[in-house]
């Protein structure tokens, strides 16, 4: 009896021994596998970022041969033509076998970012600009949202916007209009936030639309909204009209109603618009001579977004270009 109690003793060891070595070797398997597929991944992404940055380069060589050839920006030009989904079975490195299909594409497109309302307009050195600020709540009752609100942001952009300080700068003497001990009096810009230039508080400047969330009044529906009709730009722009949608071209043109622009628009997809004289001369009631100051026909600024699919994994960029007649440069790129 107790030989039988020892041998069944010693089966329960040996199972037991047994499970803990599976147990054991499954997880360093399973370990092994994460590992492996994290070594995957990463080779993705880093083959994803190096596709989305030659796109990139290639996005600036059409932009730049496009402003040697041309000095007018409109929707018939080869930048603004949409990449569908285009197979790199050839370029990428897929990890598959020869004889199996592979799920490489890039897609994407060039946007003109000065056919939309430029918020970085709203201030100057660190007042509001009345004009704009009408500008801006005539684009908001456009897109049927709150005008009010368009004061409440022009507040917040004068005191996150840059300003360049004026007058002497030889100690002794008396300050400018911008001198630091004689800041601006805001009594003579009515309707401008005050502004001290001593404040310790530093507000973040705006970069992109999204921050206009820290405002009272916006929500994730009306940044949705406005995503299509509103930028952030490093510096004023003007709006390009050969490029521009009828909500933003009938709130930067004072005596235009969303019908007359679209009908401007009508008539510009037909033929775009060479100059402003070319422009004035089919709206001659519509148009001032003033709006020449804020009409522009070419672009500095593009947005390029791409997307890179490579197997399970989807990279998203959305890059800031600024083009000159010098050249191109990418101001920034965000991951989506």
């Amino acid at each position: 009896m107790t030989h039988r109690k020892q041998d069944g003793v010693a089966v329960v060891t040996a199972l037991l021994l047994t499970t803990l070595a599976i147990t054991i070797v499954a997880s360093l398997f399973w370990q092994q596998q994460v590992q492996v597929r994290s070594i995957e991944n990463q080779r993705f992404q880093l083959q994803k970022k190096w596709v989305l940055r030659g796109a990139l380069d290639w996005a600036g060589l059409i932009l730049r041969e496009d402003r040697r050839i041309s000095k007018v920006d409109h929707l018939g030009e080869p930048w603004a033509v949409n990449l569908g989904d285009t197979r790199l079975d050839q370029y990428v490195e897929n990890g598959r076998a020869e004889t199996e299909d592979s799920d490489a594409t890039l897609s994407g497109q060039i946007s003109d970012a000065q056919a939309k309302f430029n918020l970085s307009n709203l201030a100057l050195n660190g007042q509001v600009d009345r004009r704009e600020l009408a500008v801006f709540a005539k684009l908001l009752s456009n897109l049927r949202l709150d005008p009010a609100l368009a004061q409440s942001v022009a507040t917040q952009i004068a005191l996150t916007s840059e300003r360049v300080l004026e007058g002497p700068t030889k100690p002794g003497e008396s300050g400018g209009p911008g001198d630091v001990k004689n800041p601006p009096d805001p009594k003579e810009n009515p309707g401008s936030p005050p502004i001290s230039l001593n404040s310790e508080v530093q507000f973040l400047k705006f970069s992109q639309i999204d921050d206009l969330l820290s405002i009272p009044g916006f929500s994730l529906a009306s940044i949705a909204r406005l995503r299509n009709f509103v930028t952030v730009l490093p510096r004023s722009t003007k709006i390009n009209v050969n490029t521009t949608t009828a909500e933003v071209l009938s709130a930067r043109l004072e005596n235009v109603s969303m019908t007359d622009a679209a009908l401007m628009i009508a008539t510009r997809d037909r033929a775009y618009f060479l100059d402003f004289e070319r422009f004035k001369l089919n709206f001659p009631d519509k148009v001032l001579e003033t709006d020449v100051n804020f009409l522009d026909f070419q672009t500095n600024f593009f947005v390029v977004n791409g997307r890179v699919r490579l197997n399970r994994s989807l990279l998203e960029v959305d890059a800031l270009l600024e083009r000159d007649d010098k050249g191109t440069q990418i101001l920034w790129v965000r991951e989506n």
